[in-house]
């Protein structure tokens, strides 16, 4: 098991946590970790695109000249693709882009960005925040002290001095640790997280 420190709000060192193998020390698996990112994204989408066929688009029932003899080519409908205003050729309808992955590859796929993120000591763990008001300045200040500048703080319970501190710097994101996705965990440098959400995850997916 990793053995990693645990810092106060000051960036200073205050004890160590062991992480279990089973959570944070398990083999990466790339492709459900890449199959987590395509899900997440492709169920935010809204799918709402929609442009007329030929079929669609109103007008064009009469034939616009006679077949031979004009020395145009020869045209069947003014709402052609070619035509100005004509329909669109495969024209997008609105569809669903989501599909699912199961339980058990979703949990691999997050134990495998934790893993990841261990390996690559961007794991910073934090006994508490304590925030006793809502501000910025403080936030900067610890992250600083944390030498940190992109990332996702994970916290164990909802904290809104924390969350609302953090909500106006631009490469900080906070989020509880019943909410933490591939996603987030990759696209954020580095994870800030509180001793007990670290216990929290554990209690789930060991």
């Amino acid at each position: 098991m990793a053995n990693v420190a645990v810092y106060n709000i000051e960036g200073k060192q205050v004890d160590t946590i062991e992480l279990n193998d089973a959570v944070f020390g398990v083999e990466i698996n790339e492709h459900l970790v890449h199959m987590a990112v395509v899900s997440q994204l492709a169920n935010k989408r809204q799918g709402t695109q929609s442009a007329k066929t030929r079929a669609e688009v109103s007008g064009g029932g009469k034939k616009p000249w006679r077949q031979k003899g004009t020395g145009h080519a020869r045209q069947g409908s003014i709402r052609a693709p070619q035509w100005k205003g004509g329909g669109v050729v495969f024209a997008p309808k609105p569809r669903d882009y989501s599909f699912k992955m199961n339980k058990k590859e979703k949990a691999l796929a997050i134990k495998s960005a934790l893993t990841s993120r261990v390996q690559a000591d961007k794991f910073v763990v934090i006994d508490k925040f304590g925030f006793t008001e809502i501000k910025t300045k403080k936030m900067k200040e610890v992250l600083d002290n944390l030498k940190v500048k992109k990332a996702l703080i994970v916290l164990d319970k909802k904290d809104e001095n924390v969350t609302l501190s953090a909500r106006n710097l631009p490469n900080v994101r906070t989020i509880l640790s019943n909410s933490i996705n591939v996603y987030d965990i990759l696209k954020y440098d580095t994870l800030v997280i509180t001793k007990d959400a670290v216990a929290q995850i554990e209690e789930v997916y060991a």
